[in-house]
């Protein structure tokens, strides 16, 4: 059922109703970064897609907002980028990071690679993830809004084939959409995965994060700002970090996030310590109460592929549903949006040969790609969940600027894959001796 990809585009913020069964080619639960990526691909290769979002956008998500080079590639990729000039409204754009640890502060401009943009971005997820999933919708995926998947429709009574799944709506309509292939990119809670079996495996890190919008007047700085030494209202060191990230209306998106190798991980009130540390901030970043423009919000990160297998009977787990957030920084929109491309390639090719086991492939892919760098990112985790580790790494090794430029592209996982500087052949290389996760 493939769909002509010069079809007239649909028009943005419109879509047909769903009928009680629909057919597509391919049916994508959620529409966030991951999930609106796989549709705009898809389509773009003929395939007639289904997207359905159980919220209606705008709509918004714990998170950083920050978009890294990694994002920009994907961006550019999808067409949604001028690399001209950089930038699209509502978007504003950084030179690099700022670090803050111990006493030093220090400012790493992103890498300059001939496999990655040497620029970054922030957008608030209401900004972004809308113009993602209205760019697969212009492109002619069929996308419902405030329409919840509820669960796999399986093809035979031994449960061995997804196809399809069903669906519920705010009216309380129900339905189903069959399809030969499902994705899911319905977040950190993997309803889908759950459904299938998959479990959240507790061998690989989680973390917690909080986050709240402050009016400043340093919303144009050029640089996003990272703090190493999150303290507890003690002053004892977390094993965390906390950010201030400028963005194009006039407002900081300011966060911290923990580490579930951290003891305080379950016993600290995240409210209580975001306010607390940006209020220990604000003679420098007016992060007052009163400029406080929302209110605070958390939400889990799972990381370094938390459930596994990603392929599982007909249905491919993409971005925070699979746990593909990265475990050095906490940043899950490029692999979500790098999973997406991956996934429309393979699935179209499996749709073609109509060979099911060809999915398998975008498991064993993405292990080769990430899992190295995962297991590398699981290590680090359970390192600076001891204070006395952090402590170390953030007085004796923040001075050190090529030590840190080092440790700025690992963290960032920005290197190049041919490379002619020394460090990122001392990154690769431990990427490929590490067992992949």
């Amino acid at each position: 059922m493939a769909r002509d990809a010069n079809a007239p585009a649909v028009v943005a913020g419109t879509s047909d109703a769903l009928a009680p069964v629909t057919h597509a080619d391919v049916v994508v639960a959620g529409a966030g970064p991951g999930g609106a990526a796989v549709a705009a691909h898809l389509v773009a290769r003929g395939r007639d897609v289904v997207l359905l979002e159980k919220d209606a956008f705008p709509r918004d998500k714990v998170c950083g907002d920050g978009l890294t080079p990694r994002v920009v590639k994907e961006l550019l990729e999808l067409g949604m980028v001028d690399e001209a000039n950089g930038r699209i409204e509502g978007w504003a754009t950084q030179k690099g990071l700022r670090i803050h640890g111990g006493h030093t502060v220090m400012e790493l401009p992103w890498p300059d690679l001939d496999d990655w943009p040497g620029w970054g971005a922030t957008a608030t997820r209401k900004v972004f993830d809308e113009a993602v999933a209205r760019l697969a919708q212009r492109r002619g995926a069929r996308l419902h809004e405030g329409v919840t998947v509820t669960g796999p429709v399986w093809r035979d009574p031994s449960e061995s084939r997804v196809s399809g799944v069903t669906w519920r709506d705010a009216d309380g309509r129900e339905g189903i959409v069959r399809a030969p292939v499902v994705i899911a990119a319905d977040g950190a809670s993997g309803s889908l995965a759950r459904a299938l079996g998959v479990r959240r495996r507790e061998d690989r890190p989680m973390a917690v994060a909080a986050r709240t919008y402050y009016r400043s007047s340093r919303a144009d700085d050029p640089w996003i700002s990272s703090f190493l030494d999150l303290r507890d209202a003690e002053g004892d060191l977390l094993s965390g970090y906390g950010w201030i990230f400028p963005l194009d209306d006039g407002t900081l998106n300011v966060g911290l996030g923990l580490l579930s190798t951290s003891k305080d991980f379950q016993a600290v009130s995240y409210r209580k310590l975001l306010t607390s540390w940006a209020g220990g901030l604000a003679d420098e970043w007016e992060t007052t109460e009163d400029n406080r423009t929302d209110r605070i919000r958390s939400g889990p990160i799972p990381m370094g592929f938390n459930r596994t297998p990603l392929h599982q009977r007909g249905v491919l787990l993409v971005g925070d549903s699979g746990g593909m957030v990265n475990p050095f920084n906490g940043e899950g929109i490029s692999y979500a949006m790098e999973a997406a491309r991956l996934a429309a390639e393979v699935v179209d090719g499996a749709l073609t040969t109509k060979r099911t086991a060809d999915l398998d492939a975008y498991d064993a892919e993405l292990r080769r790609r990430w899992g190295g760098y995962y297991t590398l990112g699981k290590v680090f985790a359970e390192l600076v969940g001891h204070p006395a580790v952090m402590h170390v790494c953030t007085e004796y090794g923040m001075p050190y600027r090529p030590l840190m430029e080092l440790v700025f592209k690992l963290m960032a996982h920005l290197t190049d894959a041919r490379p002619a500087d020394t460090k990122d052949v001392i990154i690769n290389t431990l990427q490929r001796l590490a067992p992949a996760a």
